[in-house]
């Protein structure tokens, strides 16, 4: 399959060259040329099959015939090996844990999906690949994760000092090796801004390969639509309307859904549950894109102002809030509105809800006044609690167990480089290597 900019739809280039690129030089991102429908078999036949399988049967229409099916079924059956359970907390409300991977977030499917693609795409390479990402929070873990001691693939993580939750910050400073934490004294648009820079800077690319780990990537936006279909497997009623409160930040987990309901799975819409960043559900609202400065939040992950997914929706819906609005309904909440929701999500069901899926289940609660009666909704609950347990703790009042994939890092030495939010700063640091 071959892949185009969003700037550019009428230039085409390779998956490859896509996924190591990361970013086009227009400044756009990549979309694939066209978006594959699954068969009806595949959907009648989907409760036969597992969460891997169901993995490489919509993996291997964007990566075959680049990549084997032999090649693909190993990258899936690697990657994709822990559950992500559907749980019911009352009918017609679902919560889809998503955060039983290593990292204990959602981000570890498209993160281990990605590794495993590149390492094999940079395989035959003589020159060092340097992936560049920008983190709120749960993709530099799930990334450093994932690209851990991979050879060949050297990893630095940009994240915003003091704005990411300690653990979060523990998983993405110890491991050292190949990867390096910078930490950037400023907002995660900042990090994202020269992120997105660094890929536009020539002299740069002259001295690196450089290629990137967000949601920008196509490697980890495809693997993030996976976990909608094992979702819809995993229903009892397939017949009833199904609706996914999506909670958003930077977009990539709601447009992996969109890619999903345009491959053929029978999704009635989506609900775009944000905090006070607001811009899509302004957006939507309004029909002016009025993107705006970070504001923090508890549910920090999704502290973003300037979305870089909302490129692809926009694309997607040929630059039509109208169309957007057929499929996309957005919600935002305060943290007060967050913390209530989690009070009362643990009183009533004794289930902990961390912030960002607090604010996807009050999405879900505030559509379903006016959804059908017979509808289904599905909230991604994208981290572990224990992952932002200062927030869980002060709100809930409990002390939490923490698993010991997380207890086991409180004792880990940070390692970061602390720099200021100029361009300038990250491209001194990274000629001076």
């Amino acid at each position: 399959m071959r892949f185009y900019s969003t700037n550019s739809p009428l230039s085409f280039t390779s998956l490859a060259d896509a996924i190591m690129k990361s970013l086009p030089e227009d400044n756009g991102l990549f979309m694939p040329e066209t978006i594959p429908a699954l068969s009806p078999e595949f959907f009648e036949n989907i409760e036969r099959s597992s969460f891997s399988e169901i993995a490489f049967e919509v993996a291997k229409q964007y990566l075959s015939p680049d990549l084997s099916l032999k090649e693909i079924r190993e990258i899936t059956d690697d990657a994709i090996n822990f559950p992500v359970p559907l749980v019911e907390l009352e009918k017609g409300t679902f919560m889809l844990e998503l955060f039983h991977g290593p990292t204990l977030a959602f981000k570890d499917v498209g993160a281990r999906f990605m590794s495993r693609t590149m390492a094999l795409l940079n395989k035959n390479q003589s020159k060092k690949l340097t992936i560049l990402v920008a983190t709120s929070g749960d993709t530099g873990s799930a990334v450093a994760n994932g690209f851990y001691k991979v050879e060949g693939i050297e990893v630095i993580i940009l994240y915003p000092s003091g704005k990411v939750s300690p653990l979060q910050e523990k998983q993405l400073t110890t491991l050292g090796g190949n990867i390096t934490a910078l930490e950037i004294k400023g907002t995660f648009d900042d990090c994202q801004r020269m992120v997105k820079l660094a890929f536009l800077d020539t002299s740069l690319r002259e001295k690196y390969r450089l290629s990137s780990a967000n949601s920008i990537n196509i490697a980890r936006l495809i693997p993030q639509s996976f976990y909608y279909f094992d979702a819809f497997r995993q229903l009892k009623d397939k017949s009833a309307p199904v609706y996914f409160s999506v909670p958003s930040g930077n977009f990539g987990n709601l447009t992996a859904g969109l890619l999903a309901k345009r491959m053929g799975l029978p999704i009635a819409a989506f609900i775009a549950s944000t905090n006070e960043n607001n811009s899509v559900p302004r957006y939507l609202n309004s029909g002016e894109y009025e993107p705006t400065h970070t504001i923090a939040t508890i549910s920090n992950a999704m502290d973003v102002g300037a979305p870089s997914n909302f490129a692809r929706m926009n694309h997607l819906y040929h630059e039509s809030v109208d169309e957007m609005r057929s499929d996309i309904t957005g919600y935002y909440f305060s943290d007060t509105d967050t913390r209530s929701e989690m009070i009362n999500t643990y009183s009533r069901y004794r289930y902990m809800l961390d912030p960002h899926a607090a604010v996807g289940l009050l999405g879900w609660k505030e559509f379903k006044k006016s959804a059908p009666d017979h509808a289904q909704g599905i909230v991604l609950e994208t981290a572990h609690p224990t992952k932002f347990i200062d927030v869980v703790k002060e709100t809930l009042n409990i002390e939490p167990e923490i698993p010991k994939a997380l207890a086991d890092l409180i004792t880990l030495e940070k390692k970061s480089v602390l720099m200021g939010p100029e361009y300038e700063g990250l491209k001194s640091f990274l000629m001076s290597r």
